[in-house]
């Protein structure tokens, strides 16, 4: 039996819906063995509207999970997240360059749910210079489109269209960028991009609010399509899938918070 690997390298949702929980369920789901190296502990608080806080770990623990993996078991594909600082990013970097990982997924995580504000703006800077560069397939949401690209507003599919391309001036070999249910659009629309072609993928539009988890379950989704070797369009539209039929079968969590049901492509066939 051909065991498939995958390394998320991302915050710890202590909720369990986003974050490297997340990233661990889909990868199971998916067919795939999961491994982690947890950047930040995220907490949110339940006498304070469910308010977050974020607890980084030292940068030494995080090199010493990484080199656990990288350097005692290997992996086929590797998915970051919440990256906090540009030492943390430049440290990722390292070390995918050291081992030469194929198949990098940079979700560029900037803001937690529901928010549109960039936690450490600095970290954009960092993803545009030193990860982009690196990315098999970068997945920015349309707000971390906007910080990436440079264009300031993302309203349509065009719009998408013109930030892709310039999100892969800065060196991916692949743009997705999610537009889901943000746009004023018919149907939940995302824009794959590969240098060459646009291939948009569309969904119904699923009437909820509870998507916690949503974008980092998507980006390890196409972690584990890679990391089991399909192409990127195969992996993207296996995770459009996965997503879409996770985000239909959401539900809530308390009265704050609703997870995507990660078990719904099997569950619900």
């Amino acid at each position: 039996m051909t065991i498939f690997k995958a390394l998320a390298v991302a915050g710890s949702d202590t909720s369990g819906g986003a974050g490297l929980q997340a990233d661990l369920k889909t990868f199971q789901e998916l067919g795939v063995y999961g491994m982690t190296a947890i950047t930040v502990i995220v907490t949110q608080n339940p006498h304070n509207n469910w308010s977050h806080d974020i607890y980084p770990l030292p940068l030494e623990v995080l090199e010493a999970q990484m080199e656990t993996v990288l350097g005692g078991i290997g992996v086929d594909a590797l998915k970051t997240g919440m990256l906090a600082t540009t030492e943390v990013i430049s440290l990722v970097a390292k070390k995918l360059d050291q081992y030469a990982v194929k198949n990098v997924v940079i979700d560029p995580v900037m803001a937690c749910k529901g928010t549109d504000e960039v936690l450490h703006p600095e970290t954009t800077v960092g993803i545009r210079e030193i990860l982009a560069p690196r990315a098999t397939i970068i997945t920015p949401n349309v707000f971390e489109a906007t910080q990436l690209s440079g264009i300031g507003s993302i309203r349509s599919l065009e719009d998408m269209k013109a930030a892709a391309a310039e999100i892969y001036k800065l060196g991916p070999k692949n743009v997705l960028i999610k537009g889901g249910a943000k746009l004023d659009t018919a149907d939940a629309v995302d824009v794959l991009y590969d240098g060459k072609e646009f291939t948009v993928l569309q969904s119904p539009k699923i009437n909820t609010t509870y998507t916690h988890g949503a974008g980092c379950t998507y980006g390890s989704a196409i972690t584990a399509g890679l990391a089991k070797g399909l192409s990127v369009p195969a992996a993207v539209k296996q995770a459009k899938e996965f997503i879409t039929a996770a985000i239909k079968a959401s539900f809530p969590l308390n009265s704050f918070v609703g997870p995507t049901y990660h078990a719904a492509h099997r569950l619900n066939k």
